[in-house]
């Protein structure tokens, strides 16, 4: 944690390895997600021209073209409903009878009737699963000596419509470039730990 920062610009003559970055991949897909249900999808893009078309709906941030690897994390929004099937197909992974299974999904369903009432609420609830997983992937990356720089700083409607998404099923939640560092780390300002972290016996 104390080699991760978020990396302002990278070294674009530097490509990360296909198993390293599969590694970093790796830790985003197994992180947990609220009642399991991996409400998310990576894209990853090394294409250098759609990398330089993205660029300006993301506030002209010089990272989003000098990573190695440009990670779009969406945050499902269709397949997070119960009336889509597939969290009884996530559910059913387990080996459970069909009771159980059919008891999950009403608690499912009731328990986030109103974040599903519509595509706001549900990509807010979604979104913030993807965070569990974004934040993994940094960690991971920097596990293995590699930058990243989470932005949220862009024009959402247009990255997805320069993505061609449909975003009746997927919706972009957060950006995450990769890649390595040119300039030095600053020094790293944080609250003191005393001030954070509160014990309660």
């Amino acid at each position: 944690m104390d080699f991760r920062h978020a990396c302002k610009l990278f070294d674009e003559t530097r490509k990360i390895p296909d198993e390293t970055m599969r590694y970093i991949l790796e830790a985003g897909r197994k992180s947990p997600s609220s009642f399991g249900q991996e409400g998310w999808k990576f894209l990853v893009i090394t294409n250098e021209a759609l990398k330089a078309k993205l660029r300006p709906a993301c506030w002209d941030q010089v990272q989003i073209t000098s990573c190695s690897h440009l990670v779009v994390i969406l945050s499902a929004i269709e397949d997070l409903r119960p009336g889509s099937g597939t969290p009884a197909k996530r559910f059913g992974r387990r080996p459970l009878p069909p009771e159980r299974i059919e008891a999950y999904i009403e608690l499912y369903g009731n328990f986030l009737a109103d974040t599903f009432s519509t595509d706001e609420k549900t990509y807010a609830w979604g979104a913030r699963q993807c965070y569990i997983a974004l934040a993994n992937m940094m960690t991971a990356a920097a596990y293995e000596g590699i930058d990243s720089c989470p932005i949220e700083g862009m024009e959402k409607g247009k990255v997805e419509e320069i993505l061609q998404l449909d975003t009746s099923k997927y919706q972009v939640a957060v950006l995450v470039p990769f890649g390595y560092r040119v300039n030095p780390q600053s020094e790293q300002v944080r609250r003191p730990f005393e001030e954070v972290v509160e014990f309660i016996d």
